[in-house]
């Protein structure tokens, strides 16, 4: 009988075996075909862009990896059976049933080929998942020293972070190929009969007890030394006390022992598993894995967790106060928050002087943003777009220009073509890839003004020409017959956020016998940069026709010799292929750098491990609002050390290094030497674009709302921790996020850009602190941070947002603004000035409702909100007014608008002739000692009513307006 009979596998025809022959090389073909032709097109694509080096060290390192634990786990597993099928013994005793003897068959066909495919498959899955380590090695071959020694075992950082990670990798791959290679032996044995567990007497081959005693040996001999590797990793991570991060006392005092005494125990019991190597009695290796066993459970964990328990519990603030030192001091280094960049300065909350008299108010008034950028796309998308498929990112930008001697922040964007906003006829592949490539222009509005204050938000002016930006255009229009506010000498965009939206993403551009690119409505264009990969012959276009799997790339007569793909045009994107080494930042930012558009994206070096670094997530500086952007990698480390900038017409990136303390980055300088430019390669005009990068700073804030602290015992408590405040003008109420202001310098009253944030006391609204950090170029980095006393009440956002909405004549015309209008609060801007009080600015944006599914109506500034702690009363001032000038007027007396005063139009602009300003607000909070009375029900209900009558009186006035007919 054949093995086949024996399992009663059916025969195959004798056609059917070269049909499934042809089948399994097509599968093969199918799968590798394309994987080919993606690393041809990568080797075309880091050719163009000029980075081809590190393709090549990332591709040489993943295959090295990929070979190394190819072999590892496929030859350990291949000897195994290999040694184990030599060994067999004779299988069945005469008159014995053999339930194996089919399998065994079947097997014995084809020894070699089985185990040649077993290890081959598991050594393959193995050497894809090791491959992904790449990063690890380098680090590894190339880190250096970060010259600060960790304060329990006296090693340098870069032990924890360059070398650990190395060694724990190799230890956990060595203990996953021997236990696969001991079930490989067993499996083997229990085959072929070096192992019985049924018909007969159970027990074991001399060849398989040895096999397997060598493969357990090895196992325990391993974990011995991950135990040894395991004292050091405690200094990273959760401590058990949530309060702090890194190794605290239980951890110190009884885990790292009990690590030593595992290591010592783990020896012993490889020693004792080997010796069944010459002994034949198996108790003494089954004693040894109890013994490891147990010693685990008591060791490892019931002593550790007696200590917790007995001893640093009830006594927790004492005994872990040196290990808090430990965490402060780690965390402020790993995250650039140390005394070298932050300084902290009183502030009393109250202000002193008023804002004419200090010299920085009058800078920081005339400078408030109004414009938000997160509410004006659709604005500039209406107002600015000029076709259907241009259009704007969701979210706009701030930056700074300086105009006629004074610096300004201006919110910007590129014009950009949106390729999903083509109509039918403009799909044809043809116009959407050859024809429709680009997009036109730098738009920039200054951030503090409009082109006139809306005077009757709730009539039908609203919908006038009022509140809308006052628009500096540089594109091909204005570059041919009109000036530019901000010259550029190229202002076609061929690189950008919102192109990168359309799949598949690519252009082919140039090599026909005439322009074909639309430019405008009466001229074409033909692309002359230096961007994009040829495809001129026919190897190119076939490669590319297959990746996009696209026959017309073939066959178009639109493609010439010369014709050049544009594709991976997401600047993010750009950078992170070019240096796979580095986390970008969620949020690139289009500049005016010499004449040119530029994309400036910020990258960071992280790392997780740092020794008693609190841990933080990547989820800030990820894809914000991406369902398939987590789960998150945890980091302990991160650093701003490059800025990237990729060119928006021919997509050049440039990588510029800017912080000379980064151990990390001088690692990743050592693996791809030549990719990171010198700082003194940044250009003046550039540098002045540099902005603080609001998702580091997002981190950054985390941590100084509790690392701000420096004794140990009032950290222990979190009494004077700080918390990120909840942001009032969404009803979700997340984290507010930080915002960036152009303020006046304390010392010199010049305008200073700066990325600010208010904070609020823990699990509390009162405000606690004000954050800010320097993005000028003579101050980029540095910290200040404006501590309030802890024994004054001074509103924080959310307090204030209520207070200032809850004013009479804010609540009465909100009324009326939400018959016929969308409201929309703008950021809530926290100002300090007054010579230690807290200024708050809000914008009101409305939008008229419409039924129309056109996108007709658009945001328009209509009010500007302002609050202000009176320091006589000490209550709360609330100003209302179409322009920030009235605003002000209402808060601090008549002539402090004129502060805020901008020629052209603005919400600063004074009021009409004939119209004094109104007088300050009768709205006051509670003295800072105190907080509001509670009301009592009589009280409430007499409010609602109240309420209601004044609704039904303006029901009746809006009745008799609108007249019989309505």
């Amino acid at each position: 009988m054949s093995a086949r009979d024996g399992l009663n596998l059916p025969r195959l025809p004798r056609g059917v075996r070269p049909l499934l022959i042809a089948a399994g090389v097509l599968v093969v073909l199918l799968v590798l075909v394309p994987r080919l032709v993606g690393v041809y097109i990568g080797w075309l694509w880091f050719g163009e862009v000029g980075f081809r080096d590190v393709w090549r060290t990332v591709l040489f390192t993943r295959i090295s990896l990929f070979v190394a634990f190819f072999v590892l786990a496929g030859g350990v597993l291949a000897a195994a059976m290999r040694l184990a099928f030599r060994s067999r013994p004779p299988v069945v005793a005469p008159g014995q049933v053999d339930y194996l003897l089919p399998y065994r068959a079947v097997v014995l066909r084809r020894p070699f080929w089985f185990g040649f495919g077993i290890a081959a498959t598991i050594g393959l899955v193995c050497g894809l998942i090791g491959q992904s380590r790449w990063q690890t090695l380098q680090l590894f071959v190339h880190g250096g020293s970060f010259d600060v020694r960790d304060p329990e075992f006296g090693y340098d950082i870069g032990f924890f972070v360059f070398d650990l990670p190395f060694y724990r990798l190799l230890v956990s791959w060595l203990l996953t190929v021997v236990f696969l290679g001991f079930l490989a032996c067993l499996a083997t044995h229990y085959l072929f009969g070096g192992l019985r567990l049924s018909g007969g007497r159970p027990g074991l081959s001399h060849s398989a007890r040895v096999q397997l005693a060598v493969f357990a040996g090895l196992f325990i001999l391993i974990k011995a030394v991950a135990y040894w590797l395991d004292r050091y990793s405690l200094l990273a991570g959760q401590s058990r006390e949530p309060t702090f991060s890194g190794a605290g006392y239980t951890d110190i005092n009884a885990v790292l022992p009990a690590r030593l005494i595992l290591f010592a125990i783990a020896l012993i019991c490889a020693a004792a598993i080997f010796a069944a190597v010459v002994v034949r009695d198996l108790r003494i290796p089954a004693l040894a894995a109890a013994m490891l066993l147990l010693s685990s459970i008591l060791v490892g964990g019931a002593w550790p967790l007696a200590v917790e328990q007995l001893s640093v519990r009830p006594n927790a603030a004492d005994k872990e106060g040196a290990y808090i030192e430990r965490n402060i001091a780690a965390t402020r280094q790993a995250y650039g928050i140390g005394g070298d960049r932050v300084e902290y300065q009183p502030y009393s909350g109250v202000g002193t002087r008023p804002p004419p008299d200090v010299a920085a108010d009058a800078t920081t008034l005339a400078n408030v943003r109004l414009l938000d950028p997160n509410v004006l796309s659709r604005t500039f998308t209406q107002q600015q777009q000029l076709k259907n498929f241009y259009s704007f990112p969701d979210h706009l930008d701030l930056d700074r220009y300086p105009i006629d001697g004074e610096l300004r922040d201006y919110v910007v964007a590129a014009r950009e073509l949106t390729p999903s906003a083509l109509s039918a006829n403009q799909r044809h592949w043809v116009n959407r890839h050859t024809v429709y490539t680009h997009g036109n222009g730098f738009v920039a509005a200054p951030a503090n003004r409009v082109n006139a204050a809306v005077r009757d938000a709730a009539g039908d002016t609203a919908s006038s020409n009022s509140g809308y930006p006052i628009y500096s255009v540089s594109d091909i229009a204005t570059g041919s017959t009109g000036h530019q506010v901000i010259p550029v000498d190229q202002p076609r965009i061929y690189f950008g956020e919102v192109i990168a939206r359309a799949d598949p993403d690519y252009a082919i551009v140039g090599g026909g016998a005439e322009p074909r690119e639309y430019d405008t409505d009466s001229t074409k264009y033909a692309y002359d940069g230096a961007g994009g990969v040829p495809i001129g012959n026919w190897i190119d276009r076939t490669a590319f026709a297959v990746n996009y799997a696209e026959r017309n790339i073939i066959f178009s007569g639109a493609i010439g010799s010369d014709s050049k793909i544009i594709f991976n045009r997401d600047p993010r994107h750009r950078v992170e292929l070019v240096a796979p080494w580095l986390t970008t930042d969620n949020n690139p930012y289009p500049a005016v750098v010499d004449g040119r558009i530029v994309w400036i994206v910020d990258a960071y070096t992280t790392i997780d491990g740092y020794p008693y670094a609190k841990t933080s997530s990547l989820e800030a500086l990820a894809h914000r609002g991406d369902p398939a952007a987590g789960p998150f990698s945890e980091i302990s480390y991160a650093r701003n050390s490059v800025k990237a900038t990729v060119d928006a017409y021919d997509g050049t990136v440039k990588l510029y290094q800017v912080d000379q303390h980064d151990p990390v980055l001088d690692a990743w300088m050592s693996v791809f030497p030549g990719t990171v430019e010198p700082e003194d390669a940044i250009s003046d005009d550039l540098r002045a674009h540099f902005r603080y990068p609001e998702d580091l700073f997002t981190i950054q804030r985390e941590m100084l709302a509790k690392y701000h602290v420096d004794e140990p015992r009032e950290f222990f408590t979190t009494n004077a921790f700080w918390s990120v405040p909840s942001d009032p003008t969404v009803d979700t109420n997340p984290q507010q996020p930080p915002f960036y202001v152009l303020m006046g310098d304390p010392d010199t009253a010049q305008p200073s850009f700066r990325l600010a944030s208010a904070m609020v006391g823990f699990n509390r609204e009162f405000l606690s602190a004000y954050i800010s950090v320097d993005s000028d170029p003579a101050n980029y980095g540095r910290f200040t941070i404006l501590q309030l006393p802890t024994d004054t009440l001074t509103q924080g956002p959310q307090q204030i947002q209520n207070s200032m909405i809850s004013d009479t004549r804010v609540a009465s015309e909100r009324t009326l603004l939400e018959r016929s209008n969308r409201i929309q609060y703008g950021n809530l801007l926290t100002l300090p000035i007054a010579d230690g009080g807290v200024l708050y600015v809000e914008p009101l944006f409305t939008e008229r409702i419409s039924t129309a599914a056109d996108g007709s109506t658009f945001p328009q500034l209509a009010r500007v909100l302002v609050s202000y702690r009176d320091p006589a009363t000490a209550g709360v001032r609330v100003g209302y007014a179409p322009t920030l000038a009235e605003a002000l007027d209402q808060v601090f007396g008549a002539d402090t608008g004129n502060l805020a005063t901008a020629p052209g139009g603005s919400p600063g602009a004074p009021p009409p002739p004939g119209r004094p300003p109104p007088g300050p607000s009768s709205e006051q909070g509670p003295p800072p000692d105190q907080a509001p009375p509670p009301l009592d029900e009589a009280t409430i209900a007499e409010l609602n009513a109240q309420i209601a009558a004044i609704r039904a009186a303006l029901d009746r006035i809006q009745e008799q307006l609108n007249g019989p007919g309505g």
